[in-house]
């Protein structure tokens, strides 16, 4: 509901005359699917709607592409995560070890849509895969040749608004120079109307009570000379965050399939199209658990903010307004400064130029450049680097199916850092996806 309503919203002025979803759970598409056709037409009624299963179907003809799949769905996740946590290693789907295992699903899966995509679409199509582990997922495909793949992420835009909230004033009047990874990136300049704001932010205590600040400490950020992406935490928190989830009665994929089966169990009762504000507010209900749960299992930080969908109002977009912000700089022959995955390309010293990295970049009709960081600070660099020689490793061996190579990838892992973990998570996750990736030599 959220990309259709982002994308209603701004379809006139993107000149966007057709949205397709598809999705191949039926149900889902029937419940979730419907839901966001009724949220288009209420905002757009001559926006052309349509729901499909058949990929082939709603890839064909498209100028953009937004891909976020669940290979194994939730169910998948949660043995993921609790596999990791059994060798006493940080589970999260995105950042921890978990992730290889949902990248060993997510990239075979998304070589078939690119493969179809290449057939069907338009010779000038882009996709913006929003798909995780977006920065392994991102590398891999990148690294298969599908130069028409960017990897988007709400994280950053999002972590810019929560200061223009914090100083009362429109976002478009903060702006922020990101590098690093996926899910691993710092802010080490942030302006309002022009003005570096960053050493007063770091002091503003404020600023830790009402944005993603809250998880770091006052001295880490000083230390760092940045704002740091909130899943940061997880390497600078790492027992902590293994100690919290070890100790909560779920884990954060058994609270979303928890959440997701009762929303979809209620809703199965209903009918969409004659009822759909009982929907809405069903809908609304088990979401806003969702969202006050966030990173809480972790962190032991909860957020006190209640959550509401509101279908007329403006909002940020999440990662849709990414995807959507890169189009019209696109289609506008105007420049704009965006965050997203793009290869580096001489953006930061120390990476090669095909690592796929999240860094602010300027996006026109002639295509996307990331911004010139150069030399950035020695220890940022060394979290990064390491991670990326993961992420490079775990695209080989998740490409080739490699058992080497994933080891090598999961020892270098620093939330992982052994071998022998390594070698037990590389077995454990290779047996759970075989019916989705087949032998592994």
């Amino acid at each position: 509901m959220f990309l259709a309503k982002s994308i209603a919203q701004k379809s006139k002025a993107l000149y966007i005359d057709e949205l397709v979803f598809q999705d191949i759970n039926e149900t889902k598409l029937n419940i979730y699917g419907k839901m966001a056709k009724q949220v288009a037409f209420r905002l757009n009624p001559q926006l052309k709607f349509v729901l499909t299963g058949d990929p082939v179907d709603a890839l064909r003809n498209a100028d953009y592409v937004i891909t976020t799949i669940r290979v194994g769905e939730d169910e998948m996740r949660v043995r993921d995560e609790r596999i990791a946590l059994s060798y006493g290693v940080l589970g999260q789907e995105t950042t921890g070890a978990a992730g290889f295992s949902f990248a060993m699903r997510s990239i075979p899966a998304l070589k078939e849509y690119c493969e179809i995509i290449k057939k069907y679409s338009s010779p000038c199509v882009k996709v913006f895969n929003f798909t995780n582990p977006a920065g392994v997922v991102s590398q891999a495909l990148r690294d298969m040749g599908y130069d028409f793949t960017y990897g988007i992420c709400d994280a950053p835009s999002g972590m810019l608004r929560s200061f223009a909230k914090l100083y009362n004033t429109d976002p478009v009047n903060i702006t922020g120079e990101c590098y690093g990874l996926n899910h691993l990136s710092f802010f080490n300049s942030i302006k309002l109307c022009g003005k570096e704001i960053l050493p007063e932010l770091i002091e503003n205590d404020e600023a830790y009570r009402k944005t993603d600040m809250r998880y770091f400490d006052k001295e880490l950020l000083r230390q760092r000379k940045s704002i740091l992406n909130e899943y940061l935490y997880y390497f600078y928190y790492r027992e902590k965050a293994v100690e919290n989830i070890l100790k909560s009665p779920k884990t954060r994929g058994e609270l979303i399939c928890e959440v997701n089966k009762n929303m979809t169990a209620e809703l199965s009762k209903m009918n969409v199209e004659n009822d759909f504000d009982a929907c809405l507010d069903i809908f609304c209900k088990w979401y806003g658990v969702r969202e006050s749960n966030y990173m809480a299992e972790e962190t032991g930080i909860r957020k006190n903010s209640d959550w509401h969908f509101d279908i007329y109002g403006e909002d940020d977009g999440g990662y849709a307004g990414v995807a959507l912000e890169y189009i019209k700089n696109a289609q506008s022959g105007t420049k704009g400064t965006m965050i997203m995955c793009i290869p580096n390309n001489g953006a930061v010293e120390g990476l090669s130029d095909d690592d796929v990295i999240e860094v602010s970049c300027d996006v026109s009709k002639d295509g996307c450049t990331a911004h010139k960081f150069g030399r950035v600070d020695e220890q940022n660099l060394e979290i990064i680097r390491r991670v990326k020689i993961y992420e490079r490793l775990a695209s080989k061996a998740i490409r080739e199916k490699d058992r080497q190579a994933a080891v090598e990838a999961l020892t270098l892992h620093p939330l992982v850092n052994s071998y022998s973990l390594a070698c037990g998570l590389t077995e454990k996750y290779i047996e759970l996806n075989r019916k989705y990736t087949g032998e592994w030599k």
